[in-house]
């Protein structure tokens, strides 16, 4: 990471040779080195960074602090977009937005045949269907349900604890001639208008 000849340990050294070391390889000035601390066992990731960064001089710091603003700047020239320590903070966020879109109604031109009802026809057919989440119509039903599955109250039946994005109504039905020259009439076949249910 660092393009200096100083090699950086994870465990902190004494105040003399840290002195001896930063005065051949770095032009900084050098703050005094805070007394080495215990390393106890912390839980959380940023607990542990936070007592390794403590044990560095605030040189070490500026350096380590430059270095990574240097990287990001030839990130941006050569034409990145983001940050290349967090490589997919992009698509995180993009698969949250993802999940809480609302449920509405879509559409899509598809051919009979892969309607998956067992029709060979070319005639094509708009299909309306129904996408998104039901977050915001969770009911006291819903609410209850989850917390009697928890307490393995229902066990075996297949129940839902959350609403589900489906059709209210339907459109027309819809009339095709097959590969045979057959007439056919599908009903229910596309959404009209859509809801959690």
């Amino acid at each position: 990471m660092f393009n200096g000849s100083r090699k950086y340990s994870l465990l902190p050294s004494s105040p003399s040779s840290s002195r001896a070391s930063s005065s051949s390889s770095s032009s900084l000035p050098v703050a005094p080195r805070r007394s080495p601390r215990a390393l106890q066992h912390h839980s959380s990731l940023l607990s542990q960074y936070s007592s390794l960064l403590e044990s560095y001089t605030e040189g070490e710091i500026r350096q380590l602090i430059s270095a990574l603003v240097e990287r990001y700047s030839q990130a941006m020239n050569s034409g990145g977009h983001e940050l290349p320590l967090f490589p997919r903070a992009g698509s995180r966020r993009k698969r949250a937005r993802a999940r809480h879109k609302p449920c509405a109604l879509k559409e899509l031109e598809v051919s009979v045949s892969e309607l998956g009802l067992g029709y060979e026809s070319d005639e094509t057919v708009l299909f309306r269907y129904c996408s998104g989440t039901c977050e915001a119509a969770v009911r006291s039903y819903d609410l209850s349900l989850k917390s009697m599955r928890s307490r393995r109250r229902i066990k075996k039946e297949k129940v839902r604890a959350r609403p589900c994005c489906r059709p209210l109504a339907y459109d027309d039905d819809v009339s095709f001639l097959d590969a045979y020259n057959r007439y056919y009439t599908v009903n229910e076949l596309s959404a009209k208008e859509c809801g959690c249910v």
